[in-house]
């Protein structure tokens, strides 16, 4: 970077550590921000530490809000039967997306992995199973991703819950083996989820 001035390189580099961002986007990225208006940069720096310093976790399903529990689980119209639980906040809006859900969701905060040292302890496993005791749930949708992760989370909540007398399923395997939620659209995520089954 000892072709930038000392701040380029240093916008350039930040850039650079977003998902999906290599050096060339961020470059084109920091390049745009320089040549656009100073209010849209200004804008754009104060929409990110707005977002940092209001959006915290739903104390009740841990999907992200700025309020202490989140809209979904505040709306007298969602079935309060039915979880789905979902690995991140971004599967809750490919879910919500679709139209099709109206029961509430638990996000996770992540699925089982063993490889990178991730265990159901680091999980929001505890919390779902202490909402499950409260309330009046009848059952529980497992929506993690079709990946090895995601299936070996999906199994080890059914074999948690199924003790409980809750009903357990599965989305069905509309979505590509391997594939991720937040890029599924709307009505393969819709079948997906009319077709699931027990576990």
């Amino acid at each position: 970077m000892l072709y930038y001035a000392e701040p380029v390189a240093r916008l350039i580099e930040q850039l650079g550590k977003l998902p999906g961002i290599g050096p060339k986007t961020a470059q084109r990225l920091a390049f745009y921000l320089l040549n656009s208006d100073v209010l849209e940069s200004k804008e754009l720096a104060k929409a990110i530490i707005e977002a940092r310093e209001k959006i915290r976790y739903c104390s009740v399903c841990s999907n992200l809000t700025d309020e202490d529990t989140c809209r979904i689980c505040q709306n007298p119209s969602r079935n309060k039967t039915i979880i789905c639980v979902v690995e991140e906040p971004r599967d809750v809006v490919a879910i919500e997306r679709t139209g099709e859900y109206k029961g509430l969701y638990h996000v996770l905060q992540g699925t089982i992995s063993p490889m990178e040292g991730v265990g159901p302890d680091q999980l929001k496993v505890r919390e779902l199973i202490e909402r499950l005791k409260n309330n009046n749930v009848t059952e529980i949708i497992a929506a993690t991703n079709p990946d090895v992760e995601g299936e070996a989370t999906a199994m080890y909540l059914a074999r948690l819950i199924k003790p409980l007398g809750i009903k357990v399923t599965r989305i069905a395997h509309g979505l590509p083996v391997g594939g991720d939620l937040e890029y599924a659209d709307e009505i393969t995520l819709s079948k997906a989820l009319e077709g699931r089954r027990e576990l």
